[in-house]
């Protein structure tokens, strides 16, 4: 594990309504349970992307379409964090899929799988419930052995088509945040210029 001490920007696409009640003050985001989401149960955020955020609000794949979709930032104290950029949390994760997958074995049960979203035209498995899986079980067995509970949980993604023919890179690539811990988001704003005006 890693302890991250810096302060990062994330963005987090929502409904214009949702973003003002934020920066009002009147509520804050929700932490999403959904079994499908990359990194497990938290708050989620891209890291230093406003576009792609705004991008996600519009099209959400497997979810309902926003009626005015907006992005709202947040400064992120990344506190204990399960950085999956890092070789060890990598094996981290390793050893809670294999827990997980014997003991799905023992209880005569089938493992999740990673699914393509059906309203979705990308070429990846967004869908990810084997990881939203994997990445509890990781938190569990984090507590079972006494180690410090993680605050947040950041991955990078490549996803999408190469940029151009016989690219390395992908059109999506991303920093993806879950937020575990809300205390560790420690403001938000609005990004400049309005999010809504960088929408392709």
């Amino acid at each position: 594990m890693s302890r991250v001490t810096s302060l990062i920007l994330g963005y987090h696409g929502c409904e214009k309504d949702t973003a003002d009640a934020v920066i009002q003050g009147k509520s804050g985001l929700r932490s999403s349970a959904a079994k499908y989401h990359w990194l497990g149960k938290g708050i989620y955020f891209w890291e230093d992307d406003p576009q792609r955020a705004l991008e996600w609000a519009v099209s959400r794949p497997g979810a309902r379409a926003l009626s005015e979709p907006f992005v709202i930032g947040a400064v992120i104290d990344m506190g204990n964090c399960l950085d999956l950029r890092v070789r060890q949390n990598v094996e981290l994760v390793q050893q809670a899929h294999q827990l997980f997958e014997i003991e799905a074995a023992k209880a005569g049960m089938s493992l999740p799988v990673n699914q393509e979203a059906p309203s979705d035209k990308s070429p990846d498995k967004v869908m990810r419930y084997l990881d939203f899986a994997v990445i509890e079980r990781l938190h569990q067995m984090a507590s079972e052995t006494g180690l410090p509970a993680f605050d947040t949980v950041r991955a990078l993604f490549h996803e999408g088509i190469p940029a151009y023919n016989g690219s390395g890179f992908l059109e999506k690539t991303h920093t993806e945040i879950a937020v575990r811990t809300e205390s560790s988001i420690l403001g938000y704003f609005l990004p400049r210029p309005d999010p809504r005006s960088i929408a392709k």
